[in-house]
C-alpha cells in the first residue's frame, strides 16, 4: 500500500542526513571531494549531489564511498549524522 511509504519530505530529509554524514566522515578523514571521486571513480557532479542530499545513490555507490573514505557503510547510515571531528 502506498500509504505505508515515507512521504517525499521524509525521503529528502534522509538523503540530506546521509549526505551530511558522508561529508563529515570525509572531512574527518582529511579527504577532499576530489580524492574520494578519484578513488571510486565517480562523476564529480553526482558526488556533489550525494553530499548535498539531492541524489539517491545505490547501495553499491554508498559502499564505494565508504571504502574510499575508510569507514564502514553503517557509519554513513547511522541515525545521527556525525559532527565534524573524531568519531567517524
Amino acid at each position: 500500500m502506498t500509504s505505508d511509504l515515507p512521504d517525499a519530505d521524509r525521503l529528502r530529509e534522509e538523503r540530506q542526513r546521509v549526505g551530511r554524514s558522508i561529508q563529515n566522515c570525509r572531512v574527518d578523514h582529511g579527504l577532499t571531494q576530489e580524492q574520494v571521486i578519484l578513488a571510486i571513480p565517480m562523476n564529480r557532479a553526482f558526488y556533489q549531489k550525494i553530499e548535498s542530499g539531492i541524489a539517491n545513490p545505490s547501495l553499491n555507490t554508498l559502499l564505494k564511498i565508504a571504502r574510499a573514505i575508510g569507514v564502514h557503510i553503517s557509519e554513513l547510515l547511522a541515525d545521527e549524522a556525525p559532527a565534524a571531528g573524531p568519531g567517524c
